[in-house]
């Protein structure tokens, strides 16, 4: 059998996804699910309480994995007019709008875990991931607007990764880490890759959304490279550099772990009376 995707879910637009780009984007959930599988079992061999990060990594590959699965579906797009290099009359392209739902969810995410291994002021992280919010929306929006209005949130967009990269780049790594150079230099490598990506998201979508100058299966190939970049193989770094780190240190755990039936059985344990314990 083979994908069956574009014939199950029809395209509605001119410029639309092919069989061939479903199959890659199919190969990516695939990695994608690989790696969620991956970490959750990593995750489990951690001791309760030193959780945090891979958890972060959890939440994000699995929203990866259904968006990906409804990438490569065909699902969850929308024809919008285009502006630019248009065939025929009334041209219109598929935008699609569960990306943007990921990135809602992924980017302020990945942003925080990078953020909490410094002594950045919380209300800095705060604003730093409420740019990330900012940048998603403004992405969508302009996305789905056919006039070129669209590049007025576009600037916004580009103008909120500005903030983003001086947290990132200049006033965390100005911060006094918690737990020394170990996690300093996890964090200027981790910091740096991520910093790097994010000059490429903004170039895939001028050309894609925004300019329609790639074709819809350019661009999931190239949005899909990018997302495996800054998801599975950035967390992989990323966990592989904070595997040591001290929780405390940070001065925060994931949760401390409580086992109930050793507590009921403290409870009535005897006393060195020989008395049980009320």
């Amino acid at each position: 059998m083979g994908n069956k995707a574009i014939s199950l879910n029809p395209p509605t637009a001119d410029e639309h996804l092919t069989t061939q780009a479903s199959d890659w984007l199919w190969a990516a959930f695939s990695f994608i699910t690989l790696s969620l599988l991956l970490v959750s079992g990593v995750t489990i061999t951690r001791s309760r309480g030193t959780r945090l990060f891979h958890n972060i990594a959890i939440i994000v590959l699995a929203t990866s994995s259904i968006t990906y699965f409804s990438l490569a579906s065909d699902l969850g797009s929308t024809p919008i007019d285009v502006e630019f290099r248009g065939h025929g009359s009334d041209p219109s392209r598929q935008i699609y709008y569960v990306r943007y739902i990921q990135w809602f969810i992924n980017f302020p995410l990945l942003l925080l875990a990078c953020l909490l291994t410094t002594g950045l002021p919380l209300s800095d992280v705060l604003t730093t991931l409420f740019m990330s919010i900012v940048v998603v929306i403004t992405g969508l929006v302009g996305a789905l607007v056919h006039s070129t209005y669209k590049w007025g949130y576009y600037t916004f967009g580009v103008s909120a990764l500005f903030y983003i990269w001086f947290s990132l780049l200049w006033r965390a790594p100005s911060t006094t880490f918690a737990d020394g150079g170990l996690v300093r230099r996890g964090y200027y490598l981790a910091a740096g890759y991520f910093s790097f990506m994010l000059i490429t998201y903004p170039i895939c979508w001028a050309c894609a959304e925004g300019g329609n100058v790639i074709t819809v299966d350019s661009e999931m190939i190239w949005y899909g490279i990018l997302d495996c970049l800054t998801g599975p193989v950035f967390l992989a770094i990323f966990l592989w550099e904070v595997r040591n780190v001290d929780y405390n240190a940070l001065g925060f755990r994931s949760g401390k772990y409580v086992d109930n039936g050793a507590a009921a059985r403290e409870e009535k344990a005897p006393n060195p009376a020989g008395e049980q314990v009320a």
